[in-house]
């Protein structure tokens, strides 16, 4: 069996896992929210030389791996560590410039930095680095992309939810494209920050009552007006008790997604949604209401393992 540890750290969370990259499979795993966000900021408290900061982020993560090893009652020294998302960036343990599009969507020439085991930290290194276009970039879903892509030659976009969507765009086994899109922090700044804070209430019951209906009508108005428009029903809706605070919650979600998926739904391109179950949901409803019926839908823990296990395969030279 060929196990290696992935990593995967985001802006507000970290995972780690044994993974045996012959079946691609999650053995361990260790989760927490200390992203790099918050590791950052601790980094910053201990006002340490910026020759430190590498050393300072490694320390965590062998923390991390001890409460790994410890699941598992074995020893993982010496075992490679793959690092995928944020840990790149210039608040993450190394800035690494990004890969300037295109590239291959088996992730073979996507910009690495090894660094070699020491006896402070008995792991070698992969840093994975994001992907740039002209005016975009990305961060941990050039990873999650190699994972969940299936061979094509005709173009294809894969969506990414979160809260800085990414419509990545591949065309003959290359990214060729991608366009962010704030939809999540949108919606978090609109439903807790603004006026509109006070006509909604957080659901999680989409299919609960009148909720997806709403949640319909919103994707469905995202085409009909103006968003900055649109936005500002949902606070008539309170005002005039149209819909309640849950339904309107759902209705301001759909408009959001509705305005970000509009563009892809008339493309006529075939589409792939990467996210969690609960995510897919949302998504694959609005392109419905949109008219794309076929809809690919893809889990982005799970794409995310298999592409760290692709470029553990091509480090390593085994054999799929």
């Amino acid at each position: 069996m060929q196990t290696f540890i992935s990593c995967d750290w985001g802006t507000s969370t970290f995972r780690i896992r044994l993974v045996d990259a012959t079946n691609q499979t999650v053995l361990a795993e260790v989760m927490n929210n200390q992203g790099i966000a918050e590791t950052h900021a601790l980094w910053k408290q201990e006002k340490l030389d910026e020759g430190k900061r590498f050393y300072f982020y490694q320390s965590f993560i062998r923390d991390q791996l001890t409460r790994l090893q410890e699941q598992l009652n074995v020893s993982l020294l010496n075992l490679p560590l793959i690092i995928s998302g944020m840990a790149s960036s210039n608040l993450g343990m190394i800035d690494l410039p990004y890969k300037e599009l295109p590239f291959a969507t088996d992730g073979s020439d996507l910009d690495l930095k090894e660094i070699s085991a020491t006896d402070y930290f008995q792991h070698d290194v992969v840093v994975i680095s994001g992907a740039r276009t002209t005016n975009d970039v990305m961060r941990g879903e050039e990873t999650q992309l190699i994972g969940s892509y299936f061979n094509s030659d005709s173009e294809h976009i894969y969506i990414f939810p979160g809260t800085h969507s990414k419509h990545i765009t591949v065309k003959h086994q290359r990214v060729t494209d991608f366009k962010t899109y704030m939809t999540g922090e949108f919606f978090h700044l609109l439903s807790n920050r603004s006026i509109l804070s006070q006509s909604v209430r957080e659901s999680n019951h989409l299919l609960e009552g009148a909720n997806l209906k709403n949640f319909e009508d919103g994707v469905n108005k995202s085409i009909q007006d103006n968003l900055l428009h649109n936005a500002f029903l949902v606070r008539t809706n309170h005002l005039l008790n149209y819909l309640s605070k849950e339904e309107n919650y759902f209705y301001l979600s759909g408009l959001l997604i509705g305005a970000e998926l509009k563009e892809v739904a008339y493309g006529k391109v075939p589409l792939t949604v990467v996210g969690n179950e609960s995510i897919q949901k949302y998504y694959v409803i609005a392109l419905h209401q949109l008219g794309v019926s076929n809809v690919v839908t893809v889990d982005a823990d799970i794409a995310l393992v298999k592409g760290h296990c692709k470029i553990y395969r091509q480090r390593n030279s085994i054999i799929p």
